[in-house]
């Protein structure tokens, strides 16, 4: 990891000048349309993913319940995230890659604000995968979590980016 240049950092948002904690005020920011896409990965074994892909996990369809788990996840971001905003979210999708070796779970957040919806496309990936987790850990306890992290987003005063 780089040496992070104090002069080149942006001050945090989100400490006041005494270093305690704030919400960050948006009340002048201009609405439009954002859009995050955030990933995570649970690695685990081919038996697991085959059992994954057709839905013979003895909990069931965990797929199906992890999606529904990371939408669900999206809209509690607040209640989880301490000083992020409620937003009103107009979509959250959450979709799955099955590979030889892991499944990547993607979960992409909408909505027409005046804040990013990063966290919440982070939450959702993340339960997401705790979701799957939950599911497989009968049948492979040595599964793992890993590479959590926002892919793109769009809108607001800083722009459109993508990794």
């Amino acid at each position: 990891m780089d040496a992070v240049n104090p002069e080149q950092t942006p001050a945090l948002t989100h400490l006041r000048h005494d270093g305690s904690a704030q919400m960050v005020d948006v009340s002048n920011k201009a609405e439009t349309t954002r859009e995050a896409t955030a990933t995570a990965t649970v690695r685990t074994t081919r038996e697991v993913l085959g059992l994954l892909g057709s839905g013979g996990l003895p909990k069931g369809d965990a797929l199906a319940v992890a999606r529904v788990a990371g939408i669900m996840a999206a809209k509690k971001t607040p209640e989880l995230i301490p000083l992020c905003h409620p937003l009103p979210l107009s979509k959250v999708t959450v979709d799955f890659e099955l590979g030889t070796e892991s499944v990547d779970i993607l979960a992409t957040v909408k909505t027409r604000g005046v804040t990013g919806v990063e966290m919440e496309a982070l939450t959702a990936a993340s339960v997401a995968a705790l979701s799957v987790y939950d599911m497989v850990k009968a049948v492979d306890k040595h599964a793992v979590l890993t590479d959590i992290k926002v892919l793109a987003k769009s809108g607001g005063k800083s722009g459109d980016w993508t990794l």
